[in-house]
């Protein structure tokens, strides 16, 4: 894939992303300590029928990070001023993990700008004991103490396919920028219900998505947020755990094509 840089015309901050396809708009959104090319499988397969304009979070890959302590609703801004730079006009928009809460906020931020919206693992509302422990791995990361392995182990079992994909996964955590990784991953560890009391407000067509092994972007979670939004569907991928988009290409990929084949309430006026 190849990658372009851009340079942002409101906080003139550089952005690394790969654009590839034609026709509406899907931006994409990885998680904290991922790149653009986390989305490979997706570009891949939708590239045909879409515009596919795979995003590096600020402080991932080629994009310049976002100020130290910056919080969720800095990095919707940042995505907003990507959506607005390169002049998409009313995008659909997917995210994983921490790219699921930044799309989340975008949608509920933007509704005039959101065409669809998709979260796969998002998180949402931690019962006490997990906040606890995200909050103080943030903690951690920001004193500069880095375990990569132990969220490799937690994302992948021991299947072909998730080996492989654990490989490309590790290789990418360790080229993380470890500032850029503080600042979102201390976002990512608080934001969990900065938009939780607006999803009754999303009105397009809204997926919710997550294996049924990961501990921490639960299916109870998908549904509950399915359950709120007006056009909600929450979908569990059996027998896999955080990294679905990679570890159940197939499956992930022909549920996000059904949920872009959702006839908008844009197009029901037409």
């Amino acid at each position: 894939m190849t990658l372009t840089t851009l340079r942002l015309s409101s906080s003139t901050q550089t952005v690394g992303y790969c654009d590839h396809g034609q026709g509406e708009p899907l931006v994409l959104i990885h998680g904290v300590g991922m790149q653009s090319a986390a989305w490979g499988p997706q570009i891949a397969a939708l590239e045909g029928a879409y515009r596919i304009i795979a995003l590096d979070m600020p402080g991932h890959g080629a994009s310049d990070p976002l100020p130290k302590g910056s919080e969720l609703p800095e990095f919707v801004t940042w995505c907003h001023d990507v959506v607005q730079t390169l002049e998409l006009g009313p995008v659909n928009i997917a995210g994983h993990s921490m790219g699921a809460l930044i799309a989340l906020g975008f949608s509920v931020g933007f509704p005039e700008l959101t065409r669809r919206v998709a979260l796969l693992n998002g998180v949402y509302r931690r019962d006490d004991v997990s906040a606890r422990a995200v909050q103080a791995r943030a903690v951690e990361i920001g004193a500069g103490k880095i375990d990569l392995e132990t969220p490799l182990a937690r994302w992948f079992g021991n299947t072909p396919e998730e080996i492989t994909a654990r490989a490309q996964v590790a290789a990418w955590l360790s080229e993380i920028d470890p500032s850029g990784y503080a600042t979102a991953y201390s976002a990512f560890a608080h934001g969990d219900a900065t938009y939780a009391d607006q999803l009754p407000q999303i009105t397009c067509p809204f997926l919710a998505l997550t294996g049924d092994g990961d501990p921490n972007s639960t299916p109870a979670m998908s549904a509950a947020m399915a359950a709120l939004a007006q056009q909600g569907q929450a979908i569990t991928v059996k027998g896999h755990r955080h990294m679905v988009n990679l570890t159940a290409a197939s499956e992930v990929n022909a549920h996000l094509l059904t949920w872009l084949k959702q006839q908008t309430s844009q197009e029901a006026l037409l």
